[in-house]
């Protein structure tokens, strides 16, 4: 807030210059020039002066409500500011995919705000590309997910590897491909469904060659007979239909207490590396190696360390 309000608004909650200069810790004849300075500024006299101290004209009456009211607005933002540094200091900001975020991205986050409780947490649930983006884009710090093949490396989102997994196939119970192993043409057989939707400004992540190589299905443009970037919406779909659904194995359990069920795929699955994507140029802040110390120290609670 500019300074000369600030003392105009001194002078005429104290009634007198002289009380002002100790509630401003200056000199009367420096606040007496910087008053003249202000009534010159906005062509209007502010004070008239008596032998009791000085009240306020009519003009003054309107300066002094406005100025008040931006004293409080320029208190009140910095007030927000500090409160938001202080928090930000502890606070954290991360993206996980819903396999992560219900196998062990959810408990950490609830034992670190144990430890920390007035450190704020920001949660993006979505894909890995949607985590991506935001990561590049500064919304998020970090997030859990799969490896991302393919990326151009001058992106500069470094990956973390921790565990492997392979995806699953998941369908509704008593679906026709439960109870006996299945090939991947007899899966195949079945609408698909996405809970990945890629979109085509996202193509600008990965490398040419490997653009060329999925070139064959437009970017974002993938065969699937339903997609929703929501895990229930999937779920409320494959209930109702003979679809299924590709996504990490580990999220199995919670999915068959939703009746969902794991069809069994003949062959051994690829195994498919996930970890932590973080930007390069961010490591080493304390906050970030903090967030990171924690996540990885619950992702080997739960999942087996990665294969050479």
């Amino acid at each position: 807030m500019d300074k000369l309000l600030r003392q105009f608004i001194a002078i005429a909650e104290t009634g007198s210059i002289r009380a002002a200069t100790a509630v401003l810790n200056i000199t009367q004849p420096t606040l007496t020039v910087n008053m003249r300075k202000l009534e010159g500024d906005l062509n209007a006299r502010l004070f008239v002066r008596s032998a009791r101290g000085v009240r306020l004209t009519p003009y003054g009456e309107v300066i002094y409500e406005n100025a008040r009211l931006m004293q409080r607005l320029d208190d009140n933002m910095r007030k927000s500011v500090d409160e938001m540094r202080v928090r930000s200091e502890r606070g954290i900001s991360i993206g996980s995919g819903y396999s992560w975020w219900t196998i062990f991205v959810r408990d950490m986050l609830l034992r670190y705000q144990q430890q920390n409780p007035k450190a704020p947490v920001q949660v993006s649930l979505g894909d890995q590309l949607r985590c991506l983006d935001q990561l590049l884009s500064g919304d998020i710090s970090l997030f859990v997910s799969h490896e991302i093949r393919g990326l151009s490396g001058g992106i500069g989102a470094q990956f973390i590897r921790l565990s492997q997994v392979y995806n699953g196939v998941f369908v509704r119970a008593g679906h026709p491909l439960l109870g006996a192993v299945r090939t991947p043409a007899e899966i195949e057989a079945y609408p698909v469904v996405t809970s990945s939707l890629a979109e085509s400004r996202q193509q600008r992540f990965f490398d040419e060659n490997w653009r060329r190589l999925r070139g064959e299905a437009p970017f974002g443009r993938e065969s699937y007979i339903f997609g929703s970037n929501s895990i229930s919406a999937c779920l409320d779909y494959l209930r109702s239909t003979d679809a299924f659904l590709r996504i990490s194995n580990v999220i199995a359990p919670y999915f068959a207490e939703q009746g969902v069920m794991e069809v069994q795929q003949a062959g051994t699955p690829a195994m498919i590396p996930m970890g932590i994507y973080v930007l390069a140029e961010r490591r080493g802040e304390k906050r970030l190696e903090n967030v990171l110390e924690w996540l990885i120290a619950a992702c080997r609670e739960t999942l087996p360390p990665p294969r050479d």
